[in-house]
């Protein structure tokens, strides 16, 4: 395998912690918190448990495939018109999927900080910043994460640690007070954001050395880390029943930050947690896209073919209500997310098991 271009595991580790971290760290909050209620913890802890046998069925497609670009791979084992059907409808959901990451952040920016901003110009910016990210190699990008990442996981123990002065972790009592069912209903949320680790298969030529199954427990145990963090905050800070009212309980736990009598609004600083985070989710899951479409470092027609449509498609985030965009989100495209790529690892388990036995037979004869 050529290994000029590549990138080793611990960047794999790095990308998925602000890829998926960010999903699970701001966006399943809300939906999850108003479904699970005080045990809403428990359930990302029982989404882990669930997905970490799914981990040994991405190491199985990993290893069988022998870490050939899996889209190469599909067109000499199923054909090139499966192939390309898989490829586009793929492709799709992915944009979606940055759309609404994008259409989220730029919403929490004008709730937030700039009511009065236009949200034309934000979105031109924004997206071409995105553009231009995804159109990048894979080097900038996982260099640029590094950067990016270390100041956010400062940031993030700084408002945890701060924050400790208010926190009532009584608030966490009594368990599981409504039984099983709010727990059982609100695994799908985290659940959605571990399974988006399917993603990295499609990396996988780029990698120096071969993913092991406790690369991805790494991973797994990470992201549940970076959601169980501000989901109990959340609850402890201002009460299960507040914190599952809030559209951003992981920005409200910034509010309450203070250092002393005179040091505190140092709300700000969670701008560049969220803005940073959003930007290389949505750059990374472009920059997926742009793989898929076999146009990876063609900057010519990203522009030209990716673009104009994931402009056109954020925009269009903008003319649904708030309320109803709150609803698809929570109860659409989250749990549609955990189906997609779940359904979608098990059909390329399936495909893989049928070429390895075909391959066997004609050894054997």
């Amino acid at each position: 395998m050529n290994k000029i271009g590549s990138i080793s595991i611990l960047h794999v580790i790095f990308l998925s912690m602000t890829v998926i971290g960010l999903k699970n760290h701001v966006t399943i909050l809300p939906p999850l918190l108003a479904v699970g209620g005080r045990d809403s913890w428990m359930a990302v802890i029982g989404a882990a448990v669930l997905i970490f046998p799914w981990l040994f069925l991405l190491m199985y497609i990993h290893k069988a495939t022998n870490q050939e670009p899996l889209i190469d791979w599909l067109s000499v084992h199923v054909g090139q018109a499966t192939t390309s059907i898989i490829r586009y409808v793929l492709a799709v959901f992915l944009l979606i999927i940055a759309a609404f990451s994008l259409a989220e952040t730029l919403q929490w920016i004008t709730g937030t900080f700039l009511p009065e901003s236009p949200m034309l110009l934000m979105l031109l910016i924004y997206t071409g910043l995105c553009i231009v990210f995804a159109s990048s190699n894979l080097q900038t990008i996982v260099m640029v994460n590094v950067l990016v990442l270390f100041w956010v996981v400062v940031l993030g123990f700084f408002v945890a640690f701060t924050n400790i002065q208010v926190k009532e972790y009584e608030l966490l009592l009594p368990m599981l007070e409504h039984g099983l069912k709010p727990v059982a209903a609100s695994l799908v949320y985290p659940a959605s954001g571990f399974v988006e680790l399917f993603m990295l298969l499609f990396l996988q030529h780029r990698f120096k050395t071969q993913m092991r199954w406790y690369h991805y427990g790494i991973m797994l145990f990470i992201l549940m880390g970076l959601t169980i963090g501000p989901l109990i905050g959340a609850i402890t800070e201002f009460g299960p029943d507040e914190a599952a009212k809030q559209r951003y309980p992981a920005y409200e736990e910034w509010g309450l930050v203070s250092i002393g009598r005179f040091i505190e609004h140092l709300d700000f600083l969670s701008i560049y947690q969220w803005l940073t985070g959003a930007f290389v989710r949505v750059g990374f899951i472009l920059y997926i896209v742009t793989i898929l479409l076999k146009m990876a470092g063609d900057k010519v027609r990203i522009w030209k073919v990716i673009a104009p449509p994931f402009f056109f498609l954020c925009a269009s985030m903008f003319l649904i209500d708030d309320h109803i965009f709150l609803k698809i989100k929570g109860k659409v495209i989250l749990a549609t997310t955990f189906l997609f790529f779940f359904v979608l690892s098990l059909l390329l388990a399936v495909v893989v098991r049928i070429s390895s036995t075909s391959k066997k037979k004609a050894k054997s004869k």
